[in-house]
């Protein structure tokens, strides 16, 4: 990992989602992912993306909150809003989103990701609320949207940005830039 130096942002485990025959509940899972967290180094940025809904509860959290890993928070249909989780979702000083959509749906309509086909206003407009609400927090907001979300990632972000100046939102911050290369590596 240090390798990419400056470059490096928060690194992610997704993680699918894990039915009886791979683990009994969520104490057999978090009996292997403890142990695995105490090992990672401390100064670098990591996230956690769980995809099993009822394992999200104050005690997975709170692990994570001991172990300054954030919660990432998804934008699909079978997981909770951040608004739908009875704890705080906040389990870091920062947090990572991840405007996912629905493949399935999505895919039934297009492949070809050069222009918004579905219509995500209202839901964007939600998460610029919940965004600046973090950052009222102190909290640093890193967001990633994919093309299954709307059909045209860059598009997202971009009515992100124009949703948020148009609520009035003081101007979000932008990622210091680094010189470019033609590599990750210098």
């Amino acid at each position: 990992m240090s390798i990419l130096g400056p470059k490096l942002g928060p690194m992610v485990f997704q993680f699918p989602f894990f039915n009886r025959a791979i683990f009994r509940d969520r104490h057999e899972f978090l009996d292997r992912l403890v142990p695995f967290l105490a090992k990672l180094p401390e100064d670098r940025k990591f996230a956690i993306e769980m995809r099993n809904r009822d394992w999200l509860d104050t005690e997975f959290a709170n692990l994570l909150r001991d172990h300054k890993i954030a919660l990432v928070l998804q934008d699909r249909s079978f997981m909770p809003s951040p608004a739908e989780l009875k704890f705080d979702p906040i389990t870091a000083d920062w947090t990572y989103i991840r405007w996912l959509g629905d493949r399935k749906s999505i895919e039934a309509q297009t492949t070809t990701w050069d222009k918004t086909v579905v219509d995500r206003t209202t839901e964007l407009s939600s998460w610029v609320d919940f965004c600046y609400q973090m950052k009222k927090r102190g909290v640093i907001v890193f967001a990633y949207a994919n093309n299954h979300f709307a059909g045209h990632a860059p598009a997202t972000i971009k009515q992100f940005q124009e949703l948020w100046r148009a609520k009035g939102l003081p101007e979000i911050g932008t990622p210091q830039r680094i010189r470019l290369n033609a590599s990750l590596f210098d």
